[in-house]
């Protein structure tokens, strides 16, 4: 076919379309526009029912658990797509307390932690390392422009300590609301946490920050005296 013929063949074949959709009855042509729409609703409410309305760009979203003005952690976060990220290596203790035997797990405590720097009454080893590493963590941040309200993620891996049935949760835990969780969102108020068995008082750093947090407890850690290991991931929220 020359060239001139094949415009020719093609133009016919257009005019020929056209006026196939113009002989269609206005009724027809109402309902095939009515099912494209249709179509587009549908995707839409389809994507919204299986993931939920999309984060903004520059937004952190924070899924709470619900009716609960103070939970330790979230049950999820969502980010935007140009969200920035910064994710921390494992840290544990600090060999902090030269007191100690040489190797031990107490030695990979910090008593300058506590107030006067000694340990309050039923404060345990997994919750003084816990402590020093929750410390290490937020300088860590510091270093990158960054505080524990941006953390939105959290590793932390425990060992069993000697003698022990299982990792010492309930000690993580007490060292963990120290710096996390505990500004009540229904009231803004701090909350009082614990060392140990005593009296709660003043947390070490006051935040609303409920990371998603998985904790595990692990058969051994890469420092011998280390009880505890925790890993961050942090966001740059838009400022």
């Amino acid at each position: 076919m020359r060239r001139g013929d094949e415009r020719d063949w093609l133009s016919a074949g257009g005019n020929v379309r056209r006026a196939a959709r113009m002989r269609r009855p206005a009724g027809m042509r109402r309902v095939l526009a009515a099912a494209c729409v249709g179509v587009a609703v549908l995707g839409t409410a389809t994507a919204a029912t299986a993931g939920g309305v999309m984060p903004r760009p520059k937004e952190v979203r924070v899924m709470l658990p619900p009716d609960n003005s103070n939970p330790a952690i979230a049950n999820g976060v969502a980010t935007g797509s140009e969200v920035a990220f910064y994710t921390s290596s494992g840290l544990g203790p600090a060999q902090a307390n030269p007191s100690a035997p040489a190797g031990s797990p107490e030695r990979c405590t910090d008593p300058s932690l506590f107030p006067g720097g000694t340990w309050p009454e039923g404060v345990t080893v997994t919750e003084a390392q816990a402590l020093s590493a929750l410390s290490r963590i937020t300088e860590n941040l510091a270093a990158a422009g960054l505080t524990v309200d941006d953390v939105i993620t959290m590793k932390a891996y425990l060992m069993r300590p000697a003698g022990a049935s299982a990792a010492d949760y309930a000690g993580w835990n007490r060292a963990y609301r120290q710096f996390f969780a505990n500004i009540d969102l229904a009231t803004g108020q701090v909350v009082p946490v614990p060392f140990g068995t005593g009296e709660p008082g003043p947390p070490l750093v006051a935040t609303k920050a409920r990371p998603a947090r998985a904790t595990t407890e692990v058969a051994g850690l890469a420092v011998g005296c280390w009880l505890v290991e925790v890993e961050v991931m942090a966001a740059y929220r838009s400022r």
